[in-house]
């Protein structure tokens, strides 16, 4: 299975300010613990991350690199691994289809990996993460970190359903492991 990430608040703590430094990639208790397992057990893990920290000129490209170094590297020592991060640099105000709520780095990690929608889940905290999976056909599951409790408390629209609720990134890959995720 293709199992599809956001990132801030799913992985690591999500920032109003954004994460602009490796100092600030502060990881969630337990999700690289949880990434570690679903590789264990031969998931194919991409991270889909709106990154408009870029397009708002808060932080380079290669600034970017650097903190996602500081996420595969952390991920190796626990022995798990993120098989590719997809990133839509957009500004809200110049986003295209890459962007969550648009569906194309979920459509692009698909391509890549040459994985039908039925065989792959995106683990998110909002609601733009949920439209997208959504719009590309894959399984849905909230994790009620990050931004995960607001979502859920402003409700789910009845387009989105079904929607899997998790605690966390170790109830999601729970979820996914015995099939609990449809």
């Amino acid at each position: 299975m293709l199992v599809l990430l956001d990132r801030d608040g799913v992985l690591n703590e999500d920032r109003p300010d954004f994460v602009k430094s490796p100092e600030e990639l502060v990881f969630i208790p337990g999700a690289l613990e949880a990434v570690t397992d679903l590789t264990a057990s031969g998931h194919r893990i991409a991270v889909v991350t709106n990154q408009s920290c870029i397009g708002r000129g808060l932080i380079s490209r290669e600034t970017l690199d650097t903190i996602h170094a500081k996420l595969l590297s952390t991920l190796a020592s626990k022995g798990g691994r993120i098989d590719h991060i997809f990133v839509a640099p957009d500004a809200p105000w110049e986003a295209t289809e890459n962007r969550k709520p648009g569906a194309g780095m979920v459509k692009a990690a698909l391509s890549m990996f040459r994985e039908n929608p039925e065989n792959a889940v995106l683990i998110g905290d909002s609601k733009r993460d949920l439209q997208a999976a959504r719009t590309a056909g894959c399984h849905r599951i909230l994790v009620q970190t990050g931004k995960g409790r607001k979502t859920q408390k402003e409700g789910l629209d009845e387009d989105l359903l079904p929607v899997s609720v998790a605690k966390n990134m170790t109830e999601a890959a729970h979820f996914i492991q015995s099939g609990r995720y449809k």
